[in-house]
């Protein structure tokens, strides 16, 4: 290292989270990485890059590091790099960021796909809850075999090209000098065991696609584009592994009387010059299907909003409810009889006199 600040390295703040510090990282080892960057300073800013990263993303060291502006030395005076493993092969760096390259693949359990299904509901159904029957298509344990991918009562071989281990090492040379690059083995996809007689309902896949009916119950005051998780609801997981989950998009129909602020429902009260002038006692519809009796004062004004306490959608997973804003619209006739217009220009001449 040439004494530069690690910030200043990364291009981050010294408020970055580990996210910020991890995308940074990835940006600058793929553009200085010798084998993708021939220039004569990519090796010394790879590894500039790569110190930093390895000090910033540790929590003690950048700690130390915040504190003293420098981290423990080891035995030889310097720092390790802990992305090599002692094969020579590139570590817990690439493999969390590179996939192929140089990345190791675990053996053993892994978790299940997940599941994606859009469900459309009504206004009514988001605000006060409701329960759907749902059908997936997913993908669980083999029924004959229940996972172990071979014919009940058949057994396993040792896999001959791993011997075993579920892994194969390949080794090949670079920049850096010699590297060993580690993989599931592509015969027994890291089980390190073979099949003697697959299973003839999976063809030894341990796994089938079946169809899956699941009553779910959707919770009060959901909005439109909710995503709504299904635990444990997805496919199978391999050799043992948990289970994805089953996601729910939700899209809200609109509503021909109502309009969603937030928990609040907003409903508009058209009211004539009469009632508006003088007040008047109305009756508003609840989403529920009930009625609320409303007093409206002398005088309002358009675009008033009376708020009836409580009459809006329960928060979700909550107890507290909005409110029912009830928007005052004064309505124009545009029709008047000869009679009805004698009336508005005598209150018009009242109203002119008053003024004056």
């Amino acid at each position: 290292m040439n004494g530069r600040d690690f910030y200043e390295v990364l291009g981050v703040g010294r408020g970055a989270n580990e996210d910020e510090i991890r995308r940074a990282y990835r940006k600058l080892a793929m553009q200085w990485h010798p084998d993708r960057n021939k220039s004569a300073e990519a090796e010394e800013r790879f590894k500039e890059a790569s110190e930093a990263y390895q000090t910033l993303s540790d929590l003690e060291k950048r700690r130390m590091y915040d504190r003293f502006g420098r981290v423990a030395v080891g035995d030889a005076g310097r720092r390790g790099f802990e992305g090599v493993d002692p094969a020579g092969g590139l570590g817990d760096i690439f493999d969390a960021f590179f996939g192929g390259f140089g990345a190791r693949e675990d053996r053993g359990q892994r978790r299940g796909g997940d599941l994606h299904q859009a469900v459309t509901l009504t206004f009514e159904e988001a605000a006060l809850g409701a329960e759907r029957d749902l059908e997936f298509a997913r993908i669980e344990l083999c029924t004959r075999c229940k996972g172990a991918r071979a014919e009940p009562g058949t057994g396993f071989a040792r896999c001959q090209t791993c011997k075993g281990a579920g892994q194969v090492r390949r080794t090949q040379s670079n920049f850096f000098g010699q590297f060993v690059q580690v993989t599931a083995c592509p015969t027994c996809r890291g089980n390190g065991e073979t099949v003697q007689t697959p299973c003839v309902q999976c063809k030894g896949t341990g796994r089938e696609r079946r169809q899956r009916e699941l009553k779910v119950q959707i919770p009060p005051g959901v909005e439109d584009g909710t995503q709504v998780r299904l635990t444990g609801e997805g496919d199978a997981g391999w050799n043992g592994g948990p289970p994805g989950h089953a996601y729910l998009t939700l899209t809200v129909k609109p509503h021909s009387l109502f309009k969603r602020d937030g928990n609040h429902l907003v409903y508009e009260l058209s009211l004539s010059f009469p009632q508006a002038a003088l007040g008047d006692e109305v009756t508003v519809p609840l989403l529920d299907g009930g009625s609320e009796k409303v007093k409206v004062p002398a005088g309002v004004q358009p675009g008033t909003v009376i708020r009836v306490r409580g009459g809006g959608i329960r928060e979700v997973n909550g107890k507290q409810r909005g409110d029912l804003l009830i928007a005052v619209k004064v309505v124009t006739p545009q029709k008047l009889d000869a009679k009805a217009k004698k009336l508005l220009q005598e209150l018009r001449k009242t109203l002119q006199e008053a003024k004056d």
